[in-house]
């Protein structure tokens, strides 16, 4: 399964780069996720309980950051191993691009598994990929950008995410 497409942040690019490398941002963005420990050096350890279908799983596994340009991009991997229910594995080559406002990040998500998981089938194995990658990186605009909230007596919107907060 492969996934390509992209986001509008309105953060800089160095306040995206540095929320890509936090543990408690990724923790927070990927769905599911019980716990992520480890550093951007070293790598992730996650515990991520999820539902595909009919088959519920709890997988260990490791997230690794690697081909790091700074604050210009990277690429995600991981693999996971959820007991008899199978594994998962995939990544996604992110980039940003300065743009007027805040950053635009792309990605390339490729997504594999393997066990009881894949014997469900092509589309909904995509299907559940794809908005796992659409959960993750809303979430990560979210964390970086916080939730629009309109201010009183105006049309504009002020957002300014957790993350954002934190570093500012």
């Amino acid at each position: 399964m492969q996934l390509i497409d992209s986001r509008y942040i309105m953060a800089s690019p160095e306040v995206v780069w540095a929320a890509l490398l936090n543990p408690e941002v990724l923790k927070d963005c990927v769905p599911g996720c019980e716990s992520m420990t480890g550093s951007a050096e070293d790598g992730f350890e996650a515990v991520v309980a999820q539902k595909v279908g009919p088959v519920s799983a709890r997988f260990t596994g490791l997230v690794k950051l690697s081909d790091l340009d700074i604050g210009k991009g990277l690429t995600i991997s991981g693999e996971g191993k959820g007991g008899p229910a199978g594994y998962a594995k995939g990544g996604a080559k992110v980039t940003l691009e300065p743009i007027e406002g805040g950053t635009r990040l792309s990605y390339e998500v490729e997504a594999n598994v393997g066990g009881k998981i894949a014997q469900l089938g092509s589309r909904i194995i995509d299907s559940f990929a794809k908005k796992m990658a659409d959960t993750f990186f809303e979430r990560f605009q979210t964390a970086v950008e916080g939730p629009a909230e309109a201010e009183e007596g105006t049309d504009e919107t002020q957002k300014k995410g957790w993350f954002k907060r934190l570093i500012s």
